[in-house]
């Protein structure tokens, strides 16, 4: 199991992420427009800056919604690659068979 404090972490990032993803969105689309002045670009850039970092998509990390494990983590199943093991054994997960020869 994972340390209670970064699954908690994680899950604040997650919502950081979801409130400031318009405002995001928009300053990125300002910045990169180069139809717009050098001025109005830097201007956007620089409130991009100002906003919380752990509001930036790409500091999540993936999670079991298991154990809360970090590494090994199926993207499809949202589980790791123990947990799939364990709950696949005792049958818990529909059309998984281990592989016996």
């Amino acid at each position: 199991m994972a340390k209670k404090s970064s699954i908690e972490k994680n899950k604040n990032r997650t919502k950081l992420v979801a409130r400031f993803a318009a405002k995001r969105a928009a300053l990125k689309a300002i910045a990169d427009d180069q139809t717009k002045t050098i001025e109005e670009r830097f201007e956007a850039r620089l409130k991009l800056a100002a906003l919380p970092r752990n509001s930036a998509k790409n500091r999540l990390k993936l999670r079991c919604e298991v154990s809360g494990r970090s590494r090994a983590v199926y993207r499809k199943l949202k589980m790791s690659r123990i947990a799939l093991r364990e709950l696949g054994n005792k049958g818990l997960i529909p059309g998984l068979v281990k592989s016996s020869w």
